[in-house]
């Protein structure tokens, strides 16, 4: 038996309890002891909203994603090379995160440096692999990919592609600002001025306040003549916002080449603008190799390398599983440029 911190419905709160653990993992998965977990918008919107927006849920659930911690075993076909146990490892979970011991998808981890505190790494994987999906993934905007001290980034700002990210405030709209960087692309991008800085710090060439009556007509005015690869619409978990968000991405890859907009929320009921192309970024465990060259390839070494920094900072909520549910309120509530953790 193991400790889990369990939702028994919609809008109850987590209630720490016994159950079953894991079994031992099977090909491709690594199980770990789960020693810090971060907290996503997503968390506590399928607490709020139930199956009225997560049709999937079926209560009593174990939410959680973003997990980090130590290998405890590993199944067949891995090898020694890419993870064993006692690796510090961190990983993206299916919905099951908050609880004491995890299995995870081995293509879905990635080795934590020892330079790197637990908490950190537990900010990334959710936030990273839904970038790097949105970014890089051939059914997505299909971008070059970043190297590790590569020369990617060598390229002067007027021969640089340019793509927008809308929201670097959020954890995903963050981590997809830097990776775009990385990749060498001119990023622009949005946030409320008091984080503008952080998001030119990330690698953003511009950044516009998304609350701004002219933000399109600015975000138009700097990437006049210049191609446009396209736009990850992204947001907040507050479904009223959605289609504000997705009309401004359009307006900005309207004419393009490629006019595609990588969508981390749902798309509007009556669909996107005339003359736009667009996907929910969904189904990321599904591709393996994708994954793995993302995750245990660029990220591990990048961080390892100490070129990748974890945006936006930590803040340890507090420690074990029944710190969890004030944590949730507490994103809830709305952070910005933060990610709530809890140690276990």
């Amino acid at each position: 038996m193991i400790k889990a911190a369990v939702c028994a419905g919609q809008n109850e709160p987590l209630i720490v309890k016994d159950i079953e653990g894991p079994a031992a993992p099977g090909a491709g998965q690594i199980l770990i002891r789960t020693e810090a977990v971060a907290i996503n918008p997503f968390d506590f919107a399928m607490q709020a909203y139930g199956s009225t927006y997560f049709p999937f849920l079926k209560f009593p659930e174990i939410f959680g994603e973003d997990v980090a911690g130590v290998v405890e075993a590993v199944g067949e076909g891995i090898e020694a090379s890419a993870f064993k146990v006692g690796d510090r490892v961190a990983g993206l979970s299916v919905r099951n995160g908050f609880q004491e011991r995890v299995t995870l998808l081995a293509h879905m981890s990635f080795q934590v440096p020892p330079s790197l505190p637990i908490e950190h790494a537990a900010c990334l994987p959710m936030s990273v692999v839904v970038s790097v999906f949105g970014l890089f993934h051939p059914d997505y905007l299909a971008l070059r990919h970043p190297t590790v001290s590569g020369s990617s980034s060598s390229a002067s700002s007027a021969d640089k592609e340019v793509v927008l990210i809308w929201g670097a405030s959020t954890a995903v709209g963050a981590n997809a600002v830097q990776l775009a960087a990385l990749a060498g692309y001119e990023v622009i991008t949005t946030a409320s001025p008091a984080n503008f800085d952080k998001a030119k710090k990330l690698g953003a060439a511009h950044v516009f306040d998304y609350a701004s009556p002219t933000v399109v007509a600015d975000i138009q005015a700097v990437t006049a003549g210049k191609k446009v690869v396209g736009a990850f619409a992204n947001g907040a978990a507050k479904p009223p916002t959605f289609p504000g968000i997705i009309a401004a991405c359009a307006d900005v890859v309207r004419g393009q080449a490629r006019p595609f907009l990588a969508l981390t929320m749902v798309m509007p009921p009556s669909g996107l603008p005339e003359g736009i192309e667009g996907k929910f970024i969904a189904g990321v465990h599904d591709d393996p190799k994708f994954s793995s060259a993302i995750l245990a390839g660029y990220l591990a070494d990048a961080l390892a390398a100490k070129e990748y920094q974890i945006a936006p900072e930590p803040h340890v909520y507090g420690q074990g599983l029944e710190s969890l549910q004030g944590a949730m309120d507490m994103v809830k509530a709305g952070v910005s440029a933060t990610k709530v953790v809890v140690k276990l």
